[in-house]
């Protein structure tokens, strides 16, 4: 393994995102004496603060975010010691200076790892403006998070501004999905275990769902949402990750060019649904006023206050048209507003070929692996009722469910951005996004956004704290199938 990183900067660091999830999960590594003695961080932003003031606002964010049972005061300390802060603006050249100034004082000779942590607009010109300065040659390398782009064209560009500066190499494309615990526990319940990986394909399972539900709303993030929608937002990134985490072939070992050689494949195997698919094969919709949990919350234009056709849910049907998968179809569904909030990968498998007890109800097994809230994995088997059954023997569908936080309750459970940066800081891009496969999920996702212009689709209204829209439910029912709920 290469030596860590000994300088990381992160830019935008007076945002959200970074009070909210990236140093209290640095404050996680400084906790577990999984950061290198040597490493140093240094916030950037163009918030005019001291590095006093600025350790002051990162010390309040750990406290706020940190659960009250793992706060120590002296591991703060300890983290606090580590970080310098320079204000600095793509647009004035005399602070890039003093933040290049700084960087190269930090640095010590060793590698840097530069995370932007800021609107992608800002991409390119961050990155035009290290390598200017000399700062993004060998032994760099840089963090990007969601969205790499709009469309195809947008990511692209985006793409090719840092490439310019970073080969791709040394680009770390953030999907934080990717460092949660229950999808890499994908990975080690199909790669680890002898039981699945056999039934693993077309002859044994007869449909996958994947579902990504949130009760919330746009939660004061209306400009942004409406921006993006459900497709851009989730089912481009996140759910086209977890379906090719599930659909992969087994990559010859667990690093980089393997586990993303078997992702890229998946992608390209997506059979593409256009204008003349799109009204059987995909729903859109848009929240209206209802109620979740028991509050009563408004419609998605009362949030916005302005009229709007963005999709705050939508639901697909898509083929993988591979040898293992053909003719499996792969239902995908998000949404805001929706019952309950879950993220979780249902595989159905086929029925028996022949029951022997006549006038049984058998159903067929099924596997689900849940990422959140909880983590578990249920696997779903036929069992005989107990009782004297005259009449033939009954039978009753019985779970085998393993809860990974009762079953690991000894271990801390890690934001993603914990093990991400570890990663990062230390040079393993496996759990980190690829040029190609970006760029491969937009090519998909602009196809379905081109069909629905072309056939004039616009969402169909769900009450709030319903699972969408009536036609979403149509649409599986058409193949003889179900949502799970």
């Amino acid at each position: 393994m290469r030596a860590p990183a000994s300088l990381l900067v992160v830019f935008g660091a007076t945002g959200d995102l970074a009070q909210r999830m990236l140093f209290p999960s640095l404050y996680g590594l400084q906790a577990d004496g999984l950061c290198a003695q040597a490493t140093r961080i240094l916030g950037t932003g163009r918030s005019e603060l001291d590095a006093a003031g600025f350790r002051a606002l990162i010390a309040d964010a750990i406290r706020r975010n940190v659960p009250p049972a793992e706060f120590n005061e002296g591991t703060l300390q300890a983290l606090l010691d580590r970080i310098d802060y320079v204000s600095a603006d793509t647009s004035d050249d005399s602070s890039l200076h003093a933040l290049g100034d700084r960087v190269r004082a930090l640095r010590n000779n060793g590698d840097v790892v530069y995370h932007l942590s800021t609107a992608p607009r800002f991409y390119a010109s961050i990155c035009e403006a290290l390598g200017r300065m000399g700062l993004a040659g060998p032994g760099t390398r840089v963090l990007l998070e969601k969205p790499i782009g709009h469309d195809l064209a947008s990511a692209t560009e985006i793409n090719d501004g840092v490439t310019r500066f970073f080969d791709e190499e040394r680009v770390f494309r953030v999907d934080h999905y990717l460092g949660k615990e229950g999808v890499q526990n994908l990975l080690a319940l199909r790669f680890g275990n002898a039981l699945f990986e056999p039934l693993w394909n077309a002859r044994h399972i007869q449909q996958v769902q994947i579902t990504v539900a949130e009760t919330v709303g746009v939660e004061g993030r209306g400009d942004y949402y409406d921006h993006s929608g459900a497709m851009r937002d989730m089912l481009q990134n996140h759910m086209l990750q977890l379906l090719c985490l599930t659909a992969m072939e087994p990559p010859a070992r667990f690093e980089p060019s393997a586990v993303r050689n078997e992702k890229i494949k998946v992608l390209r195997s997506l059979r593409a649904i256009g204008s003349s698919d799109v009204l059987a094969e995909t729903v859109a919709g848009q929240y209206t006023a209802g109620a979740v949990a028991g509050n009563v919350v408004p419609g998605y234009l009362e949030e916005l206050g302005r009229p709007s056709n963005t999709e705050t849910f939508v639901a697909l049907r898509a083929h993988v048209d591979n040898w293992r998968w053909s003719g499996v179809p792969f239902y995908l569904r998000t949404g805001k507003r929706l019952p309950h909030r879950t993220t979780e990968i249902h595989l159905q498998f086929r029925a028996v070929p022949h029951s022997i007890f006549a006038g049984a109800h058998v159903e067929p097994n099924a596997l689900t692996i849940r990422l959140q809230p909880d983590e578990r994995i249920e696997l779903k088997l036929m069992s005989k009722t107990p009782g004297l059954d005259r009449a033939g023997m009954r039978f009753s569908q019985v779970a085998l469910d393993l809860d990974m936080h009762e079953e690991f309750a000894s271990f801390r459970r890690r934001p993603a951005y914990e093990r991400l940066y570890l990663d990062a800081i230390e040079g393993n891009s496996t759990l980190f996004v690829r040029r190609d496969e970006t760029e491969a999920a937009w090519e998909w996702v602009d196809a379905i956004f081109d069909g629905w212009r072309a056939a004039g689709v616009t969402p169909k209204p769900y009450p709030a704290g319903t699972w969408g829209p009536a036609a979403a439910v149509a649409m599986a029912e058409r193949h003889g199938h179900s949502w799970r709920e």
